[in-house]
This record gives C-alpha cells, sequence and structure tokens, in this order.
C-alpha cells in the first residue's frame, strides 16, 4: 500500500492566443480538479491585461507529444491507439529562449493520437518537437462569446499609480 497517495490534482496544459489570427501557443501548465477550474486558473497565471484573446486548456493525459529522438528510439509511440477524430497539431521550432513555445499549427482527421502523430511528423519534418490532441479534449474560453470580454478586455480604467487610488 502507498503510504504517500498522489493527492496532486490532474496537470493540464495550457494554450494562450495573444491576438485574432495568431495561433495558439503552449506557454505551460496548471493543476487543477475540473475543466473551468483549469482555465480559471490558467487564466489567474498566464494572462496580463490585455494579452489574450483565448485559452485553451487540455489535460496533460490527453495529450501526445515526441521528439525525433524519441521516435527513432520509440518508434511505436505512432502506433499509439485511441479515438477517431479531428486532433489539433502542435510544433516547437526552435530553442530560443525567447521562442520556446509549441505553436498549434492546424487540424487533422486521424484514426488516433499515434495517426496524428505520424501526420504532424510527415507535414513539419524539421520541427524539434510535435503535439497532437484531440478537439473534444480541449476546454475553451472562446465556446462563451461572453468570456472574451468578461477575461481579456483591456483595463483601461486602471490606475497606473498609487498616486491615483483614494481613500
Amino acid at each position: 500500500m502507498d503510504s504517500h497517495p498522489d493527492t496532486q490534482w490532474p496537470r493540464w496544459e495550457v494554450f494562450k492566443q495573444d491576438a485574432p489570427g495568431r495561433p495558439h501557443q503552449a506557454v505551460g501548465s496548471v493543476h487543477a480538479g475540473d475543466p473551468q477550474h483549469a482555465l480559471l486558473t490558467a487564466r489567474n497565471v498566464f494572462v496580463r491585461r490585455p494579452a489574450a484573446v483565448s485559452l485553451w486548456c487540455v489535460r496533460e493525459s490527453d495529450l501526445l507529444t515526441a521528439t525525433p529522438e524519441e521516435l527513432t528510439t520509440r518508434p511505436a509511440v505512432l502506433d499509439t491507439a485511441g479515438e477517431a477524430g479531428t486532433y489539433h497539431l502542435g510544433v516547437k521550432r526552435t530553442h530560443k529562449r525567447s521562442m520556446t513555445f509549441v505553436d498549434l499549427v492546424g487540424t487533422v482527421q486521424a484514426a488516433g493520437p499515434g495517426d496524428a502523430l505520424r501526420q504532424a511528423q510527415a507535414a513539419h519534418p524539421d520541427a524539434l518537437a510535435w503535439l497532437v490532441f484531440p478537439d473534444r479534449a480541449a476546454v475553451r474560453t472562446d465556446e462563451d462569446p461572453g468570456t472574451v470580454e468578461s477575461w481579456f478586455a483591456p483595463a483601461k480604467e486602471k490606475p497606473t499609480s498609487s498616486s491615483s487610488i483614494t481613500a
């Protein structure tokens, strides 16, 4: 019997879109008890006014990732089974410190996560890493039109210095 059971909430990867038309980028992760908790925690950790227009969170267990080196040593990852459907593809293109994000670059119809990873590898052979997840696994702020304005609108009237605060 384990005398130290795991008491952490599940881990969720956070994808943030800074402006319309820009890709969502993997910016980090949060621990949360459920999808809505993950979004709220992600907002509190990764969004600074007005630097986002959309957040997506995906439970870590729904992600499949690989590097070229991992595919060389563990090619069976490309056979990972799962549900057929629409999968989002993420690509990491650089090791530069200021550009370490994974960009979501599109979607594919796949037989499962291994097939989606194979398609990501074929479409982006020069990537440093690939990430895929099923569309159904993402919880999004853009599913509720009111969320974008209430969560991400610039705080134009917010005081910028302590001298403008009145007692």
